[in-house]
């Protein structure tokens, strides 16, 4: 445990930070639909230390309602996914269903004038794009995605206020790595069925190309390559253990990204997820989730730049803006928290990139 958070699974790891509402109580009202993966708690924290309430919870697995109410006693239970959709009072709907069927809530979501905040990955094919692309267009409303690793780590967001002020010059080039603890016990049957996850790269590849995006200040970039593997768990033909891809923005900026399935039980986090941020004047290295054979806190940056090395333990210090700001852009019609388009581009990158890879037997 760490800052009271389990780090050992990356499923039910739900960041948590000090609470700074942005608007008053009772005024953001929040509806939950589908609760498949962990990553609805850390959504919901997030939202509810920013202000937001969450009133209503639908999962057709009245267990998963259960559970997820001992963390939010206010949430009470829907009968359908109807009465959280008609509520009128509800502002945001979230969502952490099946990877597949995700597309599908904010359909509705936005259908019913409500804006929709989806886990990661937010589709699973080109034509739900398409689609999402023309429906938040028609009804003006937002699709925010769960983009974790860069949203929800104080690390991520402290990098990126240091390129925003200059700190590395211009951003040329971004490596990721997004190892994975499989805990293969606490996995659903969709886990393992690509067509209801997208695929590695699609999976916990799309938060690689987002942060590649975002750093570089980049609107859009194409992939060069792609790989995928399935190298230890063959008793799972529908999983991909492996996967990595190289892309080149529009900026000129390149990007690569490996994300696997192979954290071993050794490691005191769920996965040792690090950021190289290399830029014309020096070069950033973020160390999310542990400090390995060092430390078990994370949030580690280091920089370094023409003047020296420098070193920031940032856990705790920085929080997490983006929910708050979402929640403003909602109540105040504007749109600062995120790039809608860029938030689309990330994930059918991502589909792209998985389309198109070269399968290692």
């Amino acid at each position: 445990m760490a800052n009271g958070v389990d780090k050992s699974s990356g499923m039910m790891y739900a960041p948590k930070g000090k609470p700074k509402p942005v608007c008053g109580k009772g005024e953001f009202p929040v509806g939950v639909i589908g609760l498949e993966h962990g990553h609805i708690y850390g959504m919901c924290n997030g939202l509810v230390e920013a202000g937001a309430e969450v009133i209503l919870v639908y999962d057709p697995d009245p267990a998963k309602v259960t559970a997820f109410q001992k963390a939010f006693p206010e949430a009470k239970a829907a009968r359908s996914m109807e009465e959280v959709l008609e509520n009128p009072k509800i502002k945001l709907i979230a969502s952490a269903a099946i990877p597949c069927d995700r597309p599908v809530i904010g359909m509705k979501a936005l259908t019913h004038g409500k804006d929709y905040f989806a886990d990661k990955p937010p589709f699973t094919t080109l034509a739900q794009i398409d689609e999402a692309r023309k429906k938040t267009a028609e009804t003006g409303k937002r699709y925010a995605v769960y983009y974790s690793e860069r949203l929800h780590v104080e690390s991520a967001v402290f990098a990126g206020k240091l390129i925003s002020e200059g700190a590395i010059g211009r951003v040329v080039q971004v490596m990721g790595t997004g190892p994975h603890r499989i805990s293969l016990s606490q996995r659903p049957a969709w886990f393992f069925e690509k067509d209801k996850y997208g695929g590695i790269l699609v999976d916990i590849g799309s938060h690689q190309i987002e942060q590649f995006l975002f750093y570089t200040g980049a609107k859009d970039a194409r992939v060069l390559s792609s790989r995928v593997a399935n190298f230890k768990f063959k008793q799972y033909p529908g999983l991909e253990d492996f996967g990595d891809a190289t892309l080149l923005a529009d900026n000129g900026a390149t990007g690569y990204f490996r994300v696997d399935w192979f954290t071993p039980d050794g490691l005191k986090s769920w996965g040792d997820g690090r950021t190289f941020i290399l830029g014309t004047e020096g070069y950033i290295e973020l160390r999310k989730y542990i400090d390995v054979a060092r430390s078990p806190e994370g949030d580690q940056v280091f920089l370094v730049d023409h003047k020296g090395e420098h070193h920031y333990a940032v856990a705790g210090q920085v929080g997490f803006p983006f929910f708050g700001e979402l929640i403003r852009d909602i109540l105040d019609n504007t749109r600062k928290a995120f790039d809608q388009e860029l938030f689309f581009r990330a994930t059918e990158l991502a589909i792209i990139a998985e389309l198109q890879a070269l399968k290692i037997e």
